[in-house]
């Protein structure tokens, strides 16, 4: 058993992502947020959240 790590062996652990990996995860977190937003502002949905609302509103306690 070793009582600590060389150097070479703390340069070789992976210590976070890369630019590229960063850059991936940007462009992917866009992409969602774009396809997203196009759900929730689409008729369907935005008159289902309407009616959602509305009833909520108008609710009888």
């Amino acid at each position: 058993m070793r009582k600590s790590s060389t150097r070479r062996d703390l340069m070789r652990r992976d210590s976070g992502m890369t630019t590229s990996e960063y850059a991936m995860g940007t462009i992917a977190a866009c992409a969602f947020a774009a396809v997203l937003y196009k759900v929730v502002t689409s008729g369907a949905v935005s008159g289902a959240l309407q009616s959602v609302i509305g009833k909520a509103l108008n609710a009888q306690f």
